[in-house]
């Protein structure tokens, strides 16, 4: 049962994530996202309409802007960009007190690369500054059912440093603000690990590969195995767990906690 719930759980979320709508950009401030070649931008002036410009940034970040000349602003967060506007226009006393908004409004120059266990892997551009996790999950088709883990890596750089943050999905749609659902950067890298899994031979029901759930024990396992068979004994169970310096077999109680990649061997009984 616990496993049919885990499977139905990676099904929902699947789909929750493929259906996921796109959030629509907004005016306001991203903090961390930084212009880059391609992205789509709509300069204002206040109270000067003939200096607004709707452009897309060039391959190497720059622009050209009425009374300025060519202007880069690749590698500028929005609040940069509007500061380095503002002050060439107030430096060339062309506007005297010049109130500029700077509207990013697609961000075509930013890729994030998804890798690992979705359905369709590989890089994706952020419409927008403000494109989730979530988002970019949904674009690359979800997460494969019962072959990806339910926790991702998201490995980036933040203000000029390395940045890696391990994201439990359960965690992240558990409440309605998802606070750990990331806004993602332009090469960002988010790769979605195997899920965990243990081996079951012998004489058990179902041998063979079984995802290993959250907590699972040796006695949910054998449950999830489908229970020994008439011959199976309990005294005959051991487990080979791989570790640092080789393979460890173990004779365990039934409340050991399984470990990813760990082989159960149900031995025949001899009565």
């Amino acid at each position: 049962m616990k496993q049919f719930l885990r499977s139905l759980f990676l099904a929902l979320l699947t789909a929750f994530v493929v259906l996921s709508p796109v959030r629509a950009a907004g005016t306001a401030e991203i903090p961390e996202y930084r212009l880059g070649g391609g992205d789509l931008i709509k300069i204002l002036v206040y109270q000067n309409p003939d200096l607004t410009l709707e452009t897309r940034l060039s391959d190497s970040g720059s622009t050209s802007y009425p009374l300025l000349g060519t202007i880069k602003l690749g590698g500028l967060t929005v609040a940069e960009a509007e500061r380095l506007i503002a002050d060439g226009l107030r430096k060339g006393e062309f506007v005297k007190d010049p109130q500029i908004t700077v509207v990013l409004e697609t961000a075509r120059g930013s890729q994030v690369s998804v890798l690992g266990q979705v359905q369709k892997p590989g890089r994706y551009v952020l419409e927008t500054g403000q494109t989730h996790l979530s988002d970019v999950l949904a674009m690359a088709g979800g997460i494969t059912p019962q072959l990806g883990a339910d926790q991702v890596v998201v490995v980036g750089t933040r203000d000029g440093k390395p940045f890696r943050k391990e994201v439990d999905l359960a965690q992240m749609f558990s409440s309605a603000e998802r606070p750990n659902d990331l806004i993602m950067q332009g090469n960002d890298v988010v790769y979605v690990d195997r899920a965990p899994v243990i081996y079951i031979y012998g004489e058990v029901q179902k041998p063979g590969q079984l995802r290993l759930e959250r907590g699972m024990t040796l006695l949910q396992g054998l449950a999830a195995g489908g229970g020994l068979t008439q011959r199976g004994t309990e005294r005959g169970i051991r487990i080979h767990r791989r570790t640092p310096t080789g393979t460890q077999v173990l004779e365990p109680d039934m409340q050991i906690r399984l470990q990813d990649g760990d082989v159960i061997y149900v031995q025949q009984s001899l009565f």
